[in-house]
């Protein structure tokens, strides 16, 4: 009876002692820190940072092509890919610093066959022959031993040690999944800036042959004019040098298209013929979605940013760290315990033996170690304090951008009719002069500088357009592509 107690308190024991132990996990610095805010945007936020428009922000301006291209640049982007290869590092890390909590298991085998009946066993001698001369060695009969078992081995996390490198793997692993997002939602935005730069080059474009054909026609007349005697030399040379301005304008602005092509070729890995092609068949003139003036609360906002929520992550990852690095300093408690089998068959004859072991349970304590473990601690909490920082300069860079995009957005849309009545204007007064310089009232000077001033507000207007959606599709980054961090139902489809 006494016995079976005893061998009770042995199997006891191990489990006993981490509960025993339980009390005494080391603190962590906080995982979660605040970071300032204000109370509202400066600037009245379109859609109040609403995560479902934000999502469908590419399908309402129902253009297909945009929607295919951002698709396209994301499957081929390598930033994307390396950080979806970032997150499988970071998901097998999480796994081996869970499995550091489980005992590991191991097994091994062997068979050996001699003369000698100790050679079976692991760790005692025995070369196969006799020590007594080769008439003792002749009389012993060959042996087969034959040896199979299980060995455990468990460090007990009386500290919570191993429980905080699992904390921080599993940050480390959610944080390198919304850099993927963040990732996905920097190229959709560069895509589509590209995709609006070249759609407003061809706008321009359509613009600088217009001139180009009305200056080459006037150049035209006033050779012909000047070979009749009745236009002076010098008006049709300012006529023809008009002309190859606007010719020059024009190969340089079909230069820069191309160039742009170019671009969206390389981040959507879309063969130049086909593309090409695409962009041919699209319409040029595609209306940006109306925005409307509702506050949001910055707050409600910023929490909508996957490299913010990155950040936050990367603060409760080192506090995880820390924390490890503490319970590096306390005691250390392991486990071993092994089963197995022996078999010894000689002359027909055959033993086994089955053995079981619990123990040694091993306790070890850091006496001395020239101040290594104090300073990986302080190296941790130094990491630490470098994650709060970075977090905190991550919100408000994040504030920044979005006022940023914020203020340049009203500010082009209170352009726009400012810039659409200049054109109009500029058109009307380019119209009149030239038909007062058909009927001889206005001279080339005249015309020439009312055509230099039609085409400049015609190239600002495209540039506006230009500009108003680049801070459109600026706003849809800096407030998060529509992505939502876990334990949200709604997720952008631009990043999924």
């Amino acid at each position: 009876m006494r016995n079976s107690r005893l061998r009770a308190l042995c199997f006891a024991l191990p489990f006993t002692l981490p509960l025993a132990f339980s009390a005494c996990t080391v603190p962590r610095p906080p995982g979660k820190v605040t970071a300032p805010t204000p109370v509202q945007w400066s600037t009245p936020l379109p859609h109040d940072g609403s995560l479902p428009v934000m999502a469908e922000w590419w399908r309402q301006l129902d253009d297909p092509l945009l929607v295919e291209l951002i698709d396209a640049a994301q499957a081929a982007s390598p930033n994307v890919a390396s950080a979806a290869a970032r997150i499988a590092e970071a998901r097998a890390s999480r796994v081996a610093a869970g499995a550091a909590l489980a005992p590991n298991l191991g097994a091994n085998a062997s068979a050996t066959r001699s003369n000698s009946p100790t050679s079976g066993f692991s760790g005692l001698g025995g070369t196969g022959g006799s020590t007594s001369g080769g008439s003792a060695s002749a009389s012993i009969p060959a042996i087969t031993t034959l040896q199979a078992g299980l060995q455990s081995n468990w460090e007990i996390d009386l500290f919570g040690g191993l429980r905080a490198a699992r904390d921080a793997s599993q940050a480390r692993l959610d944080g390198a999944d919304a850099k993927w997002h963040e990732a996905r939602v920097s190229v959709a935005a560069e895509t589509a800036n590209a995709y609006f730069g070249e759609r407003a080059c061809r706008r321009q474009l359509a613009v600088a042959a217009a001139d180009t054909q009305s200056r080459a026609e006037t150049a035209r007349l006033n050779d012909l004019s000047a070979r009749a005697g009745f236009t002076a030399p010098a008006d049709a040379a300012l006529a023809r040098a008009g002309a190859s301005d606007a010719s020059a304008k024009l190969t340089q602005q079909r230069a820069q298209c191309a160039l742009l092509q170019q671009s969206l070729i390389a981040l959507t890995g879309i063969d130049a013929p086909t593309l090409q092609a695409r962009l041919d068949a699209a319409p040029v003139e595609r209306a940006l979605p109306n925005v409307h003036a509702i506050a949001g609360v910055p707050a409600e906002v910023l929490a909508q940013r996957p490299d913010v929520y990155a950040a936050e992550l990367g603060v409760a990852a080192a506090s995880a760290e820390a924390g490890s690095a503490l319970a590096q300093r306390f005691p250390r408690l392991t486990l071993q315990g092994s089963i197995g089998r022996l078999q010894f068959r000689t002359s027909g004859l055959r033993e086994t033996v089955d053995t079981w072991s619990i123990g040694p349970v091993a306790l070890s304590v850091p006496i001395f170690d020239g101040g290594t473990l104090a300073a990986n601690v302080d190296a941790a909490r130094a990491r630490y304090d470098e994650a709060v920082a970075l977090y905190r300069g991550n919100v408000r860079q994040a504030v920044r951008e979005v006022e940023e995009a914020l203020i340049n957005l009203q500010s082009t849309d209170q352009r726009a009719g400012d810039a659409d009545a200049a054109v109009q204007n500029y058109q009307a007064s380019f119209d009149a002069t030239s038909a007062r310089y058909q009927g001889g009232l206005a001279s080339l000077f005249e015309l020439e500088d009312s055509r230099r001033t039609l085409f400049a507000a015609q190239t600002a207007r495209v540039s506006l357009q230009r500009e108003r959606a680049e801070a459109w599709v600026a706003l849809y980054r800096t407030t998060g592509g529509g992505w939502s961090r876990p334990g949200t139902t709604t997720t952008s489809s631009i990043s999924k």
